[in-house]
């Protein structure tokens, strides 16, 4: 398909901030390669970053854009991984966005033995309490399975963000800035969690967490 020249006015704003959003994630090393990407609603279904593009050099012109049903409408063909943003549109409403990367140190943590899939990395600050909440892990899936579109909907509606076993985060968000900060706070997260992983920790407690919930309306 040829790639959008004419789209509207807030479909190109739309357009810019996945560009600008991806170029900073790579150049900080949040992604390398042609892995992970990114997606923004718009009003007539949503784009994504193409299949083997990498985040640090995107063309607006040439993002995928696909309507409700996952159907490419223009640009390059979607990131093979496009089941996921939908699937977490689908059951999340209130998503505007989705970042899914491959960062180092939460792609680290999904690889460990011994996390509780229900909340694989303890609330160590309240920042990641605040933009994260419960971190479900989802079982281990090969890279294209369509079956884990069903596994994230089964946790979506519940949770804005999952980590996918031996893989990475899949972040939504309520613009894409949104995300891309939540998906940043969950790497930075993974990593003090890997720090102290022999050392003993004081995690946020239960009363704290509802002092933060009641204080800043977090749906989590």
């Amino acid at each position: 398909m040829s790639p959008a020249i004419h789209a509207r006015p807030e479909e190109s704003r739309l357009r810019e901030q996945i560009v600008e959003f991806g170029a900073s994630l790579f150049a900080r090393g949040l992604t390398a390669g042609s892995s992970g990407n990114l997606s923004v609603r718009t009003d007539d279904g949503w784009l994504l970053t193409p299949t083997n593009a990498s985040l640090g050099r995107l063309d607006p012109a040439r993002l995928s854009k696909l309507d409700w049903d996952g159907r490419l409408q223009d640009g390059d063909p979607a990131s093979k991984e496009a089941f996921l943003h939908r699937a977490m549109y689908q059951e999340r409403p209130q998503a505007r966005a989705i970042v899914h990367l491959h960062s180092t140190h939460s792609a680290a943590v999904s690889c460990m033995c011994g996390l509780n899939h229900d909340d694989c990395i303890p609330p160590l600050t309240p920042y990641f309490v605040m933009k994260i909440g419960r971190l479900p892990l989802v079982p281990y899936h090969r890279p294209g399975d369509p079956a884990l579109a069903g596994a994230i909907r089964g946790l979506a509606q519940k949770h804005s963000a999952v980590l996918l076993a031996n893989h990475g985060p899949v972040v939504s968000g309520s613009s894409l800035e949104a995300a891309v900060y939540a998906a940043e706070e969950l790497e930075e997260t993974a990593k003090l969690f890997l720090l102290l992983r022999d050392v003993p920790v004081n995690p946020l407690n239960a009363q704290q967490i509802d002092e933060l919930k009641s204080a800043f309306s977090l749906d989590i």
